[in-house]
């Protein structure tokens, strides 16, 4: 019977599932990785488990449009206005510059144009479900990085519909060119008239079922707005996942994005396993020991060239370095999309063998690098502030500058990062006369405050030589106010290393940090989540004229009560 076949594969893939990624876990290795290995361990190609792979690419696909859905849930349209330049300037540059490398290299070993242009199109694209769950897993989405991690993706994904429709092109069986720009307008006047008809139905829709408090119905109906818009902009030419994507920020954009995210968690993240396991299932061990030296020197031109292209991009929008060098990391990878792309162009001759197939396993393998890498690359970027010529370049005050203008300062705060935190920390500092320096990696941020009068560096928090120039030995207090919760973990450590006596307060956003952060050597931890539970309670109280004592009370078992989750 069909369904027990689907059944008994869901059994293997999640049974094994399990036993690998208790493994990985044990071994501190991510769990992404893990499932990558499942696929391939069980699929067509080593022990043969599992040998019909299209039963578990349609399970795939529902946990890939799942995974990017509730991805559109967590950022709405709202904070993707934050994002616009990210994603319009850094994005275009990004797939520009990647598409044009691997253009000129593809021309050069020979291939014709069309083949040419369509290998650009592949290497330029990022694993979107890879990364963004990564940095998820690490609370690093709202970093600075990962604002620029994400609207560099966010842009990939939205090329992917002009790429599918300029196949038929580049194969020579669409005609001529015109129709492909009447295609592409046509397609995203779906694309807007789906996103504009759900803009306006889904809010009020969502409201009349949440006024019938069944939880199941509204369930099934987060479920039908999920599939059913995903379905109808795929009619535009565009990916199932990118339509689930659009149909998450719709819902985000409406006061039940928590109640769907919640409801809709567990079945992500079955079904997302089930993605990185269908990647797994694509890699051919045989293949690739016959095919091993063309395969890693495609491999490696696609890390280097994609890693050093997107550092480039990050400098162009005048990102820290820090951020240049975990960004180049982070998105070093062939993604997804790209498999899409390369699957959709089977059969029409715009890539033969054995380019084909050694250009999908060494995108399967980027892939199933790209855990390690976004793990590896804070320890990459520990040391960026140490780049003297750099520093040199970017016309700010370097850190090893520091000394001569603090030679007499001792007792003084030192504040990592010259946000608004960091800048109202300053400020209120000044007006206390107590002395402090600002150490940042954003130019801007450096500039600003030198700006303002303050001793401000340019320099990474994280780089014990940086700490060093600052004082830290004989300062009083170190502030760490930056987005990064593992950038700040490793500014604690060191810093607790260089002066053992210094006092560490951190700043952070989740209670999940609180503990990796005291056990780095912290004194106190404050965290937004904390904080703004005791405001909620402290405000209500008081609209209800409960006397401060009794709030005051309150307030500290909020305190007490969040120390203890």
């Amino acid at each position: 019977m069909q369904e027990l076949t689907y059944l008994q594969d869901l059994v293997v893939i999640l049974g094994f599932g399990i036993v690998v990624v208790a493994i990985f876990h044990k071994l501190k290795l991510p769990s992404i990785a893990g499932l990558i290995v499942v696929g391939t361990v069980v699929g067509p190609h080593s022990l043969g488990i599992i040998d019909d792979v299209q039963q578990v690419e349609v399970l795939a696909e529902i946990g890939a449009a799942l995974l990017l859905f509730g991805i559109g849930l967590e950022l709405s349209l709202k904070k993707l206005r934050r994002l616009w330049k990210m994603i319009l300037m850094g994005g275009s540059i990004q797939v520009g510059l990647s598409t044009v490398a691997a253009f000129a290299i593809s021309r050069l070993w020979g291939l014709p144009p069309n083949t040419a242009l369509f290998v650009g199109f592949l290497v330029a694209l990022s694993s979107t479900a890879i990364v963004l769950r990564g940095l998820q897993q690490r609370s690093e989405v709202d970093a600075p990085h990962g604002r620029l991690i994400l609207g560099i993706l966010v842009f990939q994904d939205f090329a992917v519909v002009p790429m599918m429709l300029l196949i038929p092109f580049l194969s020579g069986q669409g005609g001529f060119t015109q129709n492909v720009f009447g295609a592409m307008l046509s397609s995203l006047a779906v694309v807007v008239g789906v996103l504009l008809a759900a803009y306006l139905i889904v809010p009020r829709l969502l409201k009349c079922i949440a006024k019938t408090r069944q939880r199941h119905l509204f369930i099934l109906t987060i479920f039908v707005i999920c599939s059913g818009t995903a379905w109808l902009i795929t009619t535009s030419g565009a990916t199932l996942a990118i339509g689930a994507f659009l149909a998450g920020l719709v819902v985000a954009g409406t006061e039940y994005r928590h109640q769907a995210l919640a409801d809709l968690i567990s079945f992500r993240e079955v079904f997302a396993s089930l993605f990185f396991v269908s990647v797994g299932m694509l890699l051919a061990p045989v293949m690739l020991v016959e095919n091993l030296v063309p395969i890693l020197v495609l491999l490696v031109a696609i890390l280097l060239g994609k890693s050093l292209i997107v550092f480039v991009t990050a400098l162009i929008v005048r990102m820290p370095l820090r951020v240049c060098l975990l960004s180049a990391v982070a998105l070093a990878q062939v993604g997804e999309f790209s498999l899409v792309l390369s699957f959709a162009a089977k059969g029409s001759g715009l890539v033969g063998e054995p380019l084909e197939s050694n250009l999908l396993t060494a995108a399967v393998l980027s892939m199933f690098l790209a855990p390690f890498a976004l793990a590896f690359g804070p320890r990459l970027a520990a040391g960026a502030g140490r780049l003297r010529v750099l520093n040199r370049m970017l016309e700010v005050g370097p850190a090893e500058n520091a000394p001569d203008r603090m030679a007499r300062i001792k007792d003084h705060v030192i504040i990592g990062g010259y946000g608004f935190a960091g800048l109202e920390l300053a400020r209120s500092l000044d007006e206390c006369d107590i002395p402090n320096v600002v150490v940042d990696i954003n130019i801007a941020n450096v500039r600003m405050a030198t700006q303002k009068g303050a001793r401000a560096f340019f320099g990474d928090v994280t780089s014990y030589e940086v700490l060093m120039q600052m004082g830290a030995a004989r300062a009083k207090e170190l502030i760490l106010v930056i987005n990064d919760p593992s950038a700040a973990e490793r500014a604690v450590r060191i810093a607790r290393s260089l002066a053992p006596d210094l006092h560490i307060i951190v700043r952070t956003y989740y209670l999940l940090d609180i503990e990796p952060l005291l056990a780095a050597g912290a004194n106190e931890v404050i965290t937004a989540e904390r904080e703004s539970a005791v405001e909620v309670a402290s405000r209500v109280l008081k609209r209800h004229q409960i006397d401060s004592e009794q709030i005051s009370r309150q307030c500290t078992l909020v305190r007490s009560h969040t120390e203890d989750e």
